[in-house]
């Protein structure tokens, strides 16, 4: 798990490990610092975890490097700001059991409410969520599930280090067009809060657009992303519109701030198109 300036937040995910039906001595704990230097680990405080050092910016990187440190024979990838239900671990490894080595696991995330009373920010994300079976159907996963054998993650040479965005995307494509299988574990669960403020929005969007438009996965892919960023985003509105899950006034808020998340995407693409960096965090 990456940790970059949250460290807050850690001890519910630790709290949520050692509440795993699976045996405890069978999985280790690796935290990876990739903040600054000033937004290091409280020294003593997390016992039951190994935590490493990152000094190169970016999530993937650190992934990279805190599977450097892993003993382990499977790689299960999760972030620092989510928690694990106690069966997540018991689930994909009965998968892997099945499955073998050569699989790539996804399991299922679902975006849970920070606050009794949802601002429209926290309803966006509520209704957005994270289709991981959906993204799994087109060929990719988030991180925030994710579970790989080291042997196939050395074999594929880890992630795309440089991308502060999308490394997970580009991985799993890379794993299935040499051959890999992506199978989707609904009972593999974990929890992930959903964002309460406009900067948590936007900074995402910024840095997910940042990702796509790359370049690093080919001009054609680079190419249809600047088509979908250009095209108004009335698609995902229909869908958020047609979200049986939440209430009427949190599907109509969502599409109300998709209009706006669209018009920072493409004043971003504008600003990488004249040589601007991407967002990084």
């Amino acid at each position: 798990m990456p940790v970059y300036c949250h460290w807050h937040l850690v001890p519910a995910l630790l709290a949520s490990l050692e509440k795993q039906t699976f045996a405890r001595q069978r999985f280790e704990i690796i935290l990876v610092e990739n903040g600054p230097p000033d937004s290091s680990a409280p020294s003593g405080t997390f016992h039951n975890a190994q935590i490493v050092r990152c000094e190169t910016p970016g999530s993937y990187a650190a992934r990279n490097r805190g599977v450097e440190y892993a003993a382990g024979e499977w790689l299960v990838f999760t972030d620092a700001d989510c928690q694990p239900a106690p069966q997540w671990l018991q689930e994909l490894d009965e998968t892997v059991s099945r499955l073998g080595q050569w699989t790539l696991l996804a399991g299922s995330i679902e975006v849970t409410p920070r606050t009794s009373h949802p601002g429209p920010y926290e309803m966006y994300d509520l209704v957005k969520g994270i289709p991981q079976a959906r993204y799994v159907e087109r060929g990719y996963a988030a991180t925030a599930n994710l579970a790989v054998s080291k042997a196939l993650f050395r074999q594929l040479g880890g992630f795309d280090g440089i991308r502060y965005s999308g490394g997970d995307g580009e991985f799993c494509r890379r794993a299935v067009s040499n051959g890999c299988s992506l199978v989707y574990v609904d009972a593999a669960r974990v929890a992930h809060p959903a964002r309460v403020s406009w900067d948590e929005i936007k900074t995402k969007a910024r840095r997910v657009k940042g990702g796509q438009l790359s370049g690093r996965e080919g001009k054609r892919r680079t190419f249809r992303w600047v088509l979908s960023t250009l095209t108004p985003p009335v698609r995902g509105i229909w869908n958020y519109l047609t979200h049986s899950r939440h209430p009427l006034r949190f599907r109509v808020v969502a599409s109300a701030i998709q209009l706006r998340i669209w018009l920072v995407e493409i004043k971003e693409l504008l600003r990488l198109s004249f040589g601007g960096s991407a967002e990084r965090r």
